[in-house]
């Protein structure tokens, strides 16, 4: 199968490169340069635009920064709908609203194309050694066409329903994220403050209710200060806020996620909108004067 993939950036990167590394024949397209260049030194082939690469695509999978990128890539002037083949399948990996998936699958329909909402969850790291957890919406032909491709960047490939119903996963997903990393900040910044060491507080706490894999990977950044980006803080707010336009939508209060997103405004005020979310610590460190860091 010609597999087209089309956004190289800190996700879609790697994820291009696991699938070249499983032998896929792969042709790419970025508006970056650099990334299409390491692409094609691995092998990959490139094309100058997205409708070049459908039209060498029996599955084409994008991975993109947000709805308005996801609806100009394919929909727009020379777009993915101006090349792709009927019979085709199209795979947005991206983060974007559910209704936009929808709007898009039903152009790409006309087309007698499939489309599937693939989001992932795990950030760069999980996308780099291709143990990504993804969420699927859309037929289950469609699905079980491409899911050996999925589960050679993915630990786990699940189909949630139709069409958006993997971005309403996925969207439900980062609410926990977001409240979690959240949770686990102001807990540590408590333990601090009243003196207790927290690396000690993350280790006696880690195996019971409270462990999740959020804090395992997150603690060991904070104690470090390391919030270097494997999912940066100004990516979370574009999912909460697709989040909320969501829930607004069809009538669902989110009131704890419209307060985690004020969270992360205030550090994007502070400039801090590049850091890793597991930054979103810095927001309570600033408050209570104190920093959570591994003790001497």
């Amino acid at each position: 199968m010609r597999i087209g993939f089309i956004g190289l950036g800190i996700m879609g990167k790697p994820i291009a490169k696991n699938l070249r590394s499983a032998g896929y024949d792969l042709v790419v397209h970025d508006i970056v340069s650099q990334p299409v260049e390491e692409l094609v030194q691995a092998g990959a082939s490139k094309a100058s635009s997205p409708r070049e690469v459908a039209q060498h695509s029996d599955c084409l999978i994008t991975m993109l920064p947000n709805s308005p990128e996801v609806e100009q890539v394919i929909l727009g002037k020379n777009g993915v709908i101006e090349g792709i083949n009927a019979g085709a399948i199209v795979v947005d990996m991206s983060s974007i609203a559910p209704l936009v998936s929808q709007k898009v699958a039903g152009r790409l329909k006309e087309k007698n194309v499939e489309m599937l909402d693939a989001p992932v969850s795990g950030g760069e790291p999980k996308a780099v050694d291709g143990t990504l957890a993804i969420m699927v919406g859309g037929s289950e032909t469609a699905f079980k066409k491409v899911e050996p491709i999925l589960l050679k960047v993915g630990a786990s490939a699940i189909r949630c329903g139709e069409i958006g119903s993997g971005n309403v996963t996925k969207l439900a997903n980062q609410i926990i994220v977001a409240l979690n990393i959240s949770a686990v900040s102001e807990a540590m910044v408590l333990a601090t403050k009243a003196g207790v060491d927290p690396e000690k507080v993350f280790n006696a706490i880690k195996g019971g209710l409270a462990g999740s894999t959020v804090m395992n990977a997150k603690m060991p950044m904070i104690l470090e200060g390391n919030f270097r980006p494997g999912f940066r803080i100004d990516l979370h707010i574009k999912d909460l806020q697709n989040a909320l336009d969501t829930a607004h939508e069809i009538g669902v209060p989110v009131p704890l996620t419209g307060e985690v997103m004020e969270f992360m405004q205030a550090l994007k005020v502070d400039g801090k909108e590049k850091d890793d979310h597991g930054g979103l610590i810095q927001f309570f460190e600033k408050l209570a004067g104190v920093q959570v860091r591994k003790q001497a």
